[in-house]
């Protein structure tokens, strides 16, 4: 069976970011990658998000989802397994911890993913969920 153009779009992202040491030309070096386990399944998955560098061990991720009504699968494994590995562009592979910000911390910290892209600003638009944010804390 033939991988969605999702798949096939993050798998040209992360052979991008690999090839030029976390670079990838559409987003800079503001990827990172998550290692994660399948929440029902426990297959290994990669997906490339944006990462803002909170503190030196530590990285936030939102949950967006292009603004989908729905959050996405990844969000849902790293609450059933928060111990995971990241791929950086400066760190290279990172053991971290995921959790799921809330109430003011978790604004604060959409603030920041609001401020730098109006690709976010347009997914708070586009839904009625609150985005959830989740900081990545090296382990």
């Amino acid at each position: 069976m033939d991988a969605s153009p999702y798949a096939r779009f993050n798998d040209a992202i992360i052979e991008e970011f690999r090839t030029n040491n976390g670079t990838v030309k559409q987003f800079g070096r503001g990827l990172v990658l998550m290692h994660h386990l399948g929440a029902k399944s426990g297959t290994e998955r990669i997906t490339p998000v944006m990462g803002i560098r909170e503190a030196p061990d530590a990285w936030l991720v939102a949950a967006s989802k292009a603004g989908a009504p729905d959050n996405p699968a990844w969000y849902h494994n790293l609450l059933a397994h928060p111990d995971i590995e990241i791929e950086t562009p400066d760190d290279g592979t990172v053991a971290v911890h995921a959790e799921a910000l809330a109430g003011e911390e978790r604004d604060q910290a959409w603030a920041r993913f609001t401020a730098i892209s109006e690709g976010f600003r347009s997914y708070e638009q586009k839904t009625t969920r609150v985005i959830p944010v989740v900081r990545l804390t090296r382990r």
